[in-house]
Order: structure tokens, then C-alpha cells, then sequence
């Protein structure tokens, strides 16, 4: 898993998919409930007038000093579940974006991500 001694030093850089695509720019990270661990990233994408956040597993990412690179296509990260700019993950959302992703949810978790 990625290790940075700050997560907040991550936020603004640009999110790209393995081909080096530009998805969008870090807005937030969200860890696993259960191991504390970074797990997902919320990125701003869209025109100006028109931004929203996706999200995209960190699963594979790798961070360099400018950008962070996810192991997931672009057009898929796009077509992830989104929320406003101004919104705010609801729990009963996130399964939604696991099954998005192909992702196990888990058994019995009331909410399995948390912004950090």
C-alpha cells in the first residue's frame, strides 16, 4: 500500500490512469474502516461549471511527486459513481462504487470509508 507521512501533501496533485491519461486533480482520501489504512481517492473531475468528485481504489496506485497514477482506465474512473464538489460520501453510497469496481464490501460494516 502506498505510505506518505502526510496525506494531506497528495491533495491538488493530478490523478492519471496507467497510460498517463489525466483523469482529474486529488481532492480527498478515504480509508478502510477496518485497517486504517489510505483505500480510495476522491478526485474532481469535470468542466468548471460542472465539477463533481469520483472516486478510484489506491489499490496498485503509485504516488510520485506530481501526480498520483491509478492502475484503473480512465473512462472507468469517470464512469464511477460521483458526488458534488460540496457533497458528502453517504454510507449508503459506497457500496455503489465497490460494486463498481468489482470490489468486496465487506460483511457487516455499517460504513466501510472514512475521509481523512
Amino acid at each position: 500500500m502506498i505510505e506518505a507521512e502526510n496525506i494531506r501533501d497528495w491533495r491538488d496533485h493530478n490523478v492519471v490512469d496507467a497510460e498517463g491519461h489525466k483523469i482529474g486533480t486529488l481532492e480527498s482520501v478515504y480509508v478502510d474502516t477496518v485497517s486504517d489504512s489510505p483505500f480510495m481517492i476522491g478526485i474532481v473531475i469535470g468542466l468548471p461549471t460542472r465539477r463533481r468528485i469520483t472516486f478510484a481504489p489506491l489499490e496498485k496506485a503509485v504516488v510520485s511527486p506530481s501526480y498520483v497514477k491509478v492502475a484503473w482506465p480512465r473512462q472507468l474512473v469517470k464512469e464511477a459513481p460521483t458526488i458534488s464538489t460540496d457533497g458528502e460520501l453517504l454510507a449508503e453510497q459506497e457500496r455503489g462504487i465497490f460494486d463498481h469496481y468489482g470490489l468486496e464490501f465487506g460483511v457487516g460494516h455499517s460504513r466501510r470509508l472514512a475521509r481523512r
